[in-house]
C-alpha cells in the first residue's frame, strides 16, 4: 500500500458532512465585503484542496490503483479507481472542468490516499470493495446490508433436511439460489415440502422423535424420523428434490405421473391421491416462477429507471430457468449522475459479496463494460457474459424488468412527496429552521427493573433508516433526582414513571441513554459536522422526560438541540397524544392529523425496537444463568451443548455417558456438567 498525503492545514475552516462550505460561482479577492465572508472561506478551502491534490500528485505512479480523497477527520469522502492514477487524480486540480459536485468535495479534501494494483481490473474490484465498507458520501452507494436467502439440502445426516439459509455456506450440503427474498424461500420450501416430503426440522428435534409429528399428519413430510420411510427411499426423495431444484423438472413430473397412473390402475387410490397432490404442489412453484425463455438457465436481470433525479434498479434473479423473484433498489448518488454512471457502479459493488451467474443481462450499456464483465468473471472464477439484448425473448425480460423500475420508482416518489409533506409539518410544528434529515426517537423498556434496555432509532426523509438503530444495555445508577423533581405542578393527570431501583428509574435510564449517546458524539465529532447529528430529538414520555434531557444538553453544552416528547393522554389513549415542548403548555393534535399519526409511528417503531431489545437480552440472561455459571464452560462449548441436545433443560437432564459422546466434551468436562446439575445441596 502506497500512502500519499497532501500538506494539511490545522486552521483550514472548510468543513465537512451536511454543514459543509458550497464552492462559490467567482474565484474569491481581496477586498470582498464582510457579507460574502461566506464565500471567501468557501473559495480558500477550494484552494487548499487544490493545493493538497496537487502536492500528492507529485508522488504519484503512472500506474492503476484505487485513490480516496480523506477530509481533515481522515473520513473518505470519495473513492476512484484509475489506469493511470497520476493522470486520473490530476484532473481534480482543473476546477473550471469540475462539476459542482466535485468542487465541493475537492474544498473538503485534506488528504489523499493511494493502493496501487497491478491491473485495472484489480482496481475496480477494490473500489467497489472499499465504497461499500467505507461508504463515502461522493459515490454511488448500495445499501445492501442484508444477505440474499437460499435453500439448504443438507449433506452430513443419512436422512437430508431442507431449510432456509442466510450467509456463509459453511454448513455441509447443497445450496439453491439467490431467493429474492424470505418469503418466496418460504413458499417454494412449503411447496418442495409437499411435493417431496421431506424433514425440516433440526437434528436435534429428529433425534429426539418418538412418533410422527405434525408435519406428517399434514402430508408434509415423509416421516423418517420414526421409520416411516425406509433411508433408500427417502434418499429417493431426496434426489428428487435436488433433480428438481436443478431444472430437471419435467422428469420428475413425468416419474410422478407414471407412478399415479400405475396406482390408480392397481385401485390404490390413496398413494394415487398421495402422488396427485405432489404433482399439483410442483405445478403450483411453476405457475410463479415458469419464464419458459429458450437457452437462459442461470442469469440476472438487471434494469434502471431514473427519473426527478433519483434512480431505481430492479434485480430478478432466474435459477434452473424459474423466477426466483425480485427486489428493487434506490442507490444513494448524487443527483446530477447519469443512469449509465450509477447502473455501472451498482453491479460492481452489487456482486463484491454474492455470487455471479454466467449471464448478467442489463438494460443500458455500462461505463467500461467490458472491464466489469473482466472483474465479474475474475472474482467469479468463470466467464461472465454481461450483455445489453436488443430483441427477442430476452428483451422482453429487459422491458418486464423496466416496467417494475418504473412502477417501483413512481410508487417512491410518491411516497417521498408525502413524507415531504410530514417532516414540513415537523418543522412547523417544532419550530425547526429547516426541515429535518434526521429524527432521533428514544424510548425505554424493562420489567419492574430486571433487564432494562434504551433504544434510539432513527427517521428521515426515506424512511427509518435501520441501520442507524442503536440499543443501550442500562448499566444502572441511583435512582434519579428527577423521579421526585421533573414532575411540575399541575401535570397531575401525566402518569408518573415506574421507580424500582436504577433499573426501573425511567428518568435515569433516559439520562443514562442520553449522556452515553451525546458524550460519543462530542468525543468523536466536536464540531458537529457530520449528518450524524440529529435535527430533532423525539422522546417517548412526558414533561419529566422532557426535562431530563435539557438537563442533559445543558450539561454537555447542546441547548440548541432541538427536543420534544410525546406522550399518550388519560389511560393511555391513542389518539389524544399531547407534545411536550421546552418553555411551552402542552400541544394537542387533531386526532385526524396525518403529522399526529406520523409521530405515532416514530413513537411506536421505537417502541417496539426497545422491546425487542429488551426481550432479547432477557433471553440471554436466561441461558447466561443456567449455562454459564458453570466454570470451564465458553459459547463455544455452550453452543455445542445447545447444538446436541436442543435446549439447556435438556443439557441440565443428560446422563454422563450422553454428555462424554458429544463432541469437544471430554470426559473431564462432562463430569463437570454433569456434577454442576446433580450435585446434593
Amino acid at each position: 500500500m502506497v500512502s500519499v498525503r497532501g500538506k494539511r492545514r490545522l486552521d483550514d475552516p472548510s468543513a465537512g458532512g451536511k454543514r459543509s462550505a458550497m464552492a462559490p460561482e467567482d474565484d474569491p479577492g481581496a477586498g470582498a465585503p464582510v457579507d460574502d465572508l461566506a464565500a471567501v472561506a468557501a473559495g480558500v478551502s477550494l484552494e487548499r484542496g487544490v493545493e493538497a491534490i496537487a502536492e500528492a500528485v507529485k508522488t504519484l505512479p503512472p500506474g492503476p490503483g484505487v485513490y480516496r480523497m480523506l477530509n481533515r477527520r481522515g473520513d473518505a469522502l470519495y473513492v476512484g479507481k484509475a489506469r493511470n492514477l497520476r493522470k486520473r487524480v490530476t484532473n481534480y486540480t482543473q476546477i473550471g472542468k469540475l462539476p459542482r459536485r466535485l468542487q465541493r468535495m475537492v474544498a473538503e479534501t485534506a488528504n489523499l490516499e493511494v493502493v496501487t494494483t497491478h491491473t485495472e481490473v484489480e482496481a475496480l474490484l477494490l473500489e467497489s470493495n472499499l465504497i461499500k465498507r467505507l461508504m463515502p458520501r461522493y459515490n454511488v452507494l448500495l445499501r445492501d446490508d442484508k444477505s440474499f436467502p437460499y435453500i439448504l439440502i443438507t449433506g452430513n445426516h443419512d436422512y437430508a433436511q431442507i431449510a432456509k439459509h442466510r450467509g456463509a455456506h459453511t454448513r455441509d450440503g447443497e445450496y439453491f439460489g439467490p431467493f429474492a427474498s424470505a418469503g418466496a424461500v418460504n413458499r417454494t420450501i412449503t411447496a418442495l415440502e409437499k411435493a417431496f416430503l421431506l424433514r425440516s426440522c433440526s437434528d436435534a428435534v429428529f433425534s429426539s422423535r418418538t412418533r410422527p409429528c405434525l408435519m406428517h399428519q399434514i402430508k408434509r413430510c415423509a416421516a423418517p424420523c420414526v421409520g416411516r420411510v425406509s433411508q433408500a427411499d427417502y434418499g429417493a426423495l431426496v434426489q428428487q428434490a435436488k433433480d428438481f431444484l436443478t431444472g430437471r423438472s419435467h422428469d420428475i413430473q413425468a416419474q410422478l405421473g407414471d407412478a399415479m397412473q400405475e396406482a390408480s390402475e392397481r385401485l390404490d387410490f390413496e398413494a394415487a391421491a398421495v402422488y396427485r397432490d405432489r404433482l399439483r404442489a410442483l405445478a403450483h412453484i411453476q405457475s410463479h416462477q415458469a419464464i419458459n425463455v429458450e437457452g437462459l438457465d442461470d442469469a440476472d436481470v438487471i434494469a434502471a429507471h431514473q427519473e426527478a433525479r433519483q434512480t431505481c434498479i430492479q434485480v430478478f434473479f432466474f435459477r434452473a430457468g424459474r423466477n426466483y423473484g425480485n427486489r428493487a433498489y434506490f442507490p444513494s448518488h448524487d443527483k446530477n449522475l447519469g443512469l449509465t454512471e450509477v447502473l455501472s457502479s451498482f453491479v460492481a459493488q452489487f456482486y463484491d459479496n454474492k455470487p455471479t451467474p454466467k449471464v448478467v443481462l442489463v438494460s443500458h450499456a455500462l461505463e467500461d463494460q467490458a472491464l466489469v464483465a473482466e472483474a465479474l468473471s475474475f472474482r467469479a472464477g468463470h466467464k461472465v457474459n454481461l450483455l445489453r439484448p436488443q430483441r427477442g425473448a430476452k428483451r422482453k425480460l429487459i422491458e418486464s424488468a423496466l416496467a417494475n423500475a418504473r412502477d417501483a420508482l413512481a410508487r417512491r416518489l410518491a411516497e417521498s412527496s408525502s413524507q415531504r409533506k410530514l417532516l414540513e409539518s415537523v418543522a412547523a410544528t417544532f419550530g425547526l429552521e429547516a426541515i429535518p434529515e434526521r429524527i432521533e426517537i428514544y424510548d425505554n423498556s424493562h420489567i419492574q427493573g430486571s433487564n432494562p434496555y434504551g433504544a434510539m432509532v432513527v427517521a428521515g426523509p426515506e424512511g427509518f433508516v435501520k441501520n442507524a438503530y442503536r440499543k443501550f444495555r442500562i448499566k444502572g445508577s441511583e435512582p434519579s433526582a428527577a423521579a421526585e423533581t421533573a414532575q411540575p405542578a399541575g401535570l397531575a393527570e401525566e402518569a408518573a414513571p415506574f421507580v424500582s431501583g436504577a433499573g426501573g428509574d425511567d428518568y435515569a435510564m433516559m439520562r443514562e441513554v442520553l449522556e452515553r449517546r451525546f458524550s460519543r458524539a462530542l468525543k468523536e465529532d466536536p464540531e458537529r459536522e457530520t449528518n450524524l447529528w440529529p435535527d430533532l430529538v423525539l422522546l417517548d414520555g412526558g414533561r419529566g422526560q422532557l426535562n431530563v434531557a435539557r438537563e442533559v444538553f445543558a450539561d454537555l453544552g447542546l441547548e440548541d438541540l432541538p427536543v420534544a416528547a410525546i406522550a399518550k393522554g388519560p389511560e393511555r389513549d391513542a389518539g389524544r397524544e399531547r407534545i411536550f415542548l421546552p418553555d411551552r403548555a402542552p400541544m394537542l393534535l387533531p386526532p385526524r392529523d396525518p403529522l399526529l399519526y406520523y409521530l405515532q409511528r416514530l413513537r411506536d417503531e421505537a417502541h417496539r425496537f426497545a422491546i425487542g431489545s429488551h426481550r432479547g437480552g432477557r433471553s440471554k440472561a436466561r441461558l447466561r444463568s443456567v449455562l454459564d455459571e458453570i466454570p470451564g464452560i465458553g459459547a463455544k462449548r455452550k453452543r455445542t451443548l445447545l447444538h446436541h441436545f436442543g435446549s439447556a433443560g435438556a443439557v441440565a437432564r443428560a446422563g454422563l455417558a450422553d454428555l462424554e459422546a458429544v463432541e469437544g466434551i471430554s470426559t473431564a468436562v462432562a463430569q463437570r456438567i454433569y456434577d454442576h446439575f446433580h450435585s446434593e445441596g
